[in-house]
């Protein structure tokens, strides 16, 4: 008997081990602020697409400053002619074709344009220091993104505990006003209006729990993850309060906001642009030199080459191409420009509205610890009244519907402010 007991007790504990295990593996991973946004800025897609393309856009400053190095190329040529013949259609010239076979090089070397390739340089760089700003956006976007998911969640997490408070509190309520309507001390309406309030409160709690796994969820989402993982976040101390004056902050994010400084940049390039399609009536002076050796070759022609040129392009007519692509380029750069002073508006607006939610929620904090001390004084006479006789359910019920509002005001007003906060820095361009 006792060796069966012994073999069933091994059973059980061979069979609850993997759902212990598995409930060791679900539990909840500790995180921080500072772990979530180092995180979200290490693997966010977001943030590796902007760096791909800031590193396309420094090839591409490559691309253009090629002009300024010497170009060669080998050739190897080797040609069997009809006895005599010449080329007598698609050119002026009718030369005469030899049999012949050769090996030789071409050098080439743009020696100036008279600008326009500085100015193309010019305007690639700050084409690429302008993706560069955008990689910092896209940080700033990310961190953003973080800081809201995180908070996101502790104030639904909060949300739950006072909705799970209000339910144990009007549980213990029903069950008291239960006990009393069954001696007849109470009234079945009285029994009615607890059952409302608790059916109330788990309504509450049950919206409060699907809250919080949505929070989970985009917090997930903002870290770069594709699943939803439960995590054990760690409170944030509040940050001080909001300046006075929005003036500076303005003046911060006038200077400091990566999408002005991206849109400040473009509009230099395009500007630099318009300067290099102005140039293209310049002429262009280039050195040429190619050499060769021709092993198998007609009687009249030598065993090597060599020759040396200077080539002089000068533009005379093209139908007024280059004047319409340096209007064209002028009419954008100053597009750029008129987009620019929008988007410095647009800024100052933002930071502005930032401000006041800030200096808003940073007032709530006070606002709402006095309303939850009122709401908590009048549910208690309101309690004290009821158990003397000296009012009805209603007047519970209403005491107990306002403080479970003071409590949900409380709770989510600290959580607003971080989250209104860290918008304010966002918008003066202080995330990077």
């Amino acid at each position: 008997m006792r060796t069966i007991r012994l073999v069933l007790t091994g059973a059980l504990v061979v069979a609850g081990a993997p759902a212990a295990f598995a409930q060791q593996a679900a539990a909840p991973v500790p995180l921080t602020l500072a772990q979530a946004e180092q995180q979200g800025l290490q693997v966010h897609p977001q943030i590796q697409a902007s760096r791909y393309t800031a590193q396309a856009a420094r090839e591409a400053v490559r691309e253009t400053r090629s002009a300024y190095f010497p170009t060669a190329f080998g050739s190897v040529t080797g040609v069997e002619s009809q006895s005599g013949s010449r080329i007598a259609a698609g050119g002026l010239n009718n030369p005469i074709i030899f049999d012949r076979f050769a090996t030789g090089v071409t050098v080439g070397q743009l020696m100036t344009d008279f600008g326009r390739t500085r100015s193309l340089v010019q305007s690639s760089t700050l084409g690429a220091q302008s993706q560069d700003q955008s990689v910092e956006r896209q940080r700033a976007n990310v961190l953003l993104d973080v800081d809201r998911s995180y908070f996101g969640v502790l104030r639904a997490q909060a949300v739950q505990r006072v909705a799970q408070a209000t339910v144990d509190a009007r549980q213990l309520v029903l069950d008291q006003v239960s006990a009393l309507a069954a001696g007849n001390l109470r009234s079945g309406l009285d029994v009615s209006f607890a059952h409302v309030n608790l059916s109330t409160a788990q309504l509450l709690l049950a919206q409060a729990q699907n809250n919080t796994s949505r929070a989970f969820a985009d917090l997930s989402a903002a870290l770069g993850g594709r699943t939803t993982v439960a995590y054990t976040l760690t409170e944030e101390p509040l940050p001080g309060a909001p300046p006075s004056d929005s003036a500076p902050l303005v003046a911060d994010a006038l200077r400091q906001r990566p999408e002005v400084l991206a849109a400040r940049l473009d509009a230099e390039s395009a500007s630099a642009f318009a300067n290099a399609e102005r140039d293209l009536i310049r002429p262009s002076v280039a050195a040429v030199g190619a050499f060769g050796l021709t092993p198998y070759h007609e009687t009249g022609i030598g065993d090597h080459y060599a020759a040396v040129g200077v080539n002089v392009n000068v533009p005379i007519f093209n139908g007024n191409l280059f004047s319409a692509r340096h209007a064209e380029a002028q009419l954008r750069a100053q597009a750029l420009g008129e987009r620019l002073r929008d988007l410095e508006n647009q800024v100052t607006r933002d930071v502005q509205a930032a401000w006041l939610n800030a200096r808003t929620a940073f007032e709530r904090l006070d606002l709402t610890n006095q309303l939850f001390d009122q709401a908590s004084q009048a549910l208690d006479l309101a309690q004290s009244r009821y158990d003397l006789g000296l009012s009805s359910i209603v007047e519970l019920s209403q005491a107990q519907l306002n403080k479970t509002q003071a409590e949900l005001e409380q709770a989510t007003a600290k959580y607003d402010y971080q989250v209104e906060t860290a918008a304010l820095a966002y918008a003066t361009g202080a995330r990077k």
